[in-house]
């Protein structure tokens, strides 16, 4: 299995001494016996099983980690298998214009002698940061934890601009709740909802293999790199009580749209009962003299209908202006 371009199954596949990337084309067979003192790092893109099979053989992976890295839609965890340690964690972007958080997957595998790195969704893009640690050898020469941490770091370090685009658009639905001119924004709302709970749970899960990272005994975890999984978990949590925060306050928006739209409602009960009322009247005299009696009052006088209509305006006018004066109307 040869080594892909961009946009293939297999990203790259290197082997790195002394914080130095050899030279060269690395293919996956035999990558294990090449590694010397060394270590091998590869990175994969949403491979399928018969495309990560030869992954498996060569690194003797287990197959209940496979199985998670191949179908994906896990929860960020950390599991170790025998000297091997499978890392799964969510990265996040956010999408104005929709208004979506946009997850992907990061799944790893990690060992002394290798680190296989398994990507799902384009919001996990990592390009980034095997540059910037070939640009520092002295981290990459920690072996294939420096890689670990530098992934995480990436994926913690995008959670804050998610942060604040949720924040920001929080805010635009708590001025529309208060706003003069309410619109009943609860669907803008729920949605939002949706997507910090969502955030919530992928940043929130991280925060214990953060912790069991920075203190536990962990295979191929060195006490030189500890130390920088603790700056990683502070921003994580950092993170995750801020969506805390977010969480409550569109609780309270929530309720305060609900009890606005009850407000609303009732108002227009009352513009109903009120127009229903000045109806009533002219209703019910009209048809009293409808009832075809041959003594009524006023029923064979010239003014009897003039009186009646009159009348009729008069308390329709009486009942509209004290509606009007209550505020009903």
């Amino acid at each position: 299995m040869r080594v892909g371009d961009n946009g293939r199954v297999i990203v790259d596949c290197a082997i790195y001494e002394n914080g130095v990337r050899r030279p060269g084309t690395q293919t996956i067979e035999g990558a294990a016996s090449a590694v010397g003192d060394g270590f091998v790092w590869i990175g994969l893109f949403e491979p399928t099983e018969p495309e990560f099979e030869a992954v498996r053989k060569e690194f003797d992976l287990h197959e209940l980690a496979v199985e998670d890295a191949i179908s994906a839609h896990q929860r960020p965890k950390l599991e170790v298998y025998d000297d091997t340690l499978f890392v799964v964690l969510k990265t996040a972007r956010y999408i104005d214009k929709t208004e979506d958080v946009d997850f992907g997957e990061i799944n790893i595998f990690l060992s002394k002698q290798f680190i296989v790195v398994v990507r799902h969704g384009e919001a996990s893009s990592l390009a980034a940061v095997r540059r910037r640690l070939e640009r520092e050898p002295a981290l990459l020469e920690l072996g294939p934890a420096s890689v670990l941490y530098a992934v995480m770091d990436r994926v913690v370090d995008g959670y804050a601009p998610v942060v604040d685009g949720l924040g920001k658009d929080i805010d635009e639905v708590e001025a529309e709740v208060f706003s003069a001119e309410w619109k009943n924004p609860a669907e803008r709302i729920y949605l939002l909802k949706r997507e910090v709970l969502e955030f919530q749970s992928a940043a929130r899960s991280l925060l214990d293999p953060l912790e069991r990272l920075m203190r536990g005994h962990i295979p191929a975890i060195s006490s030189d790199i500890k130390e920088y999984f603790r700056d990683i978990h502070d921003h994580a949590l950092r993170a995750s009580t801020q969506v805390d925060q977010f969480r409550d306050l569109l609780n309270s928006i929530l309720e305060a749209n609900l009890t606005q739209a009850g407000v609303a409602q009732n108002e227009d009960m009352r513009k109903i009962s009120s127009w229903v009322a000045v109806a009533v009247v002219p209703t019910l005299i009209a048809g009293i003299f409808g009832m075809n009696f041959n003594r009524m009052p006023g029923l064979n006088s010239d003014w009897g209908f003039p009186i009646v209509v009159l009348i009729m305006t008069l308390v329709a006018g009486f009942l509209y202006r004290a509606f009007r004066k209550s505020g009903w109307l």
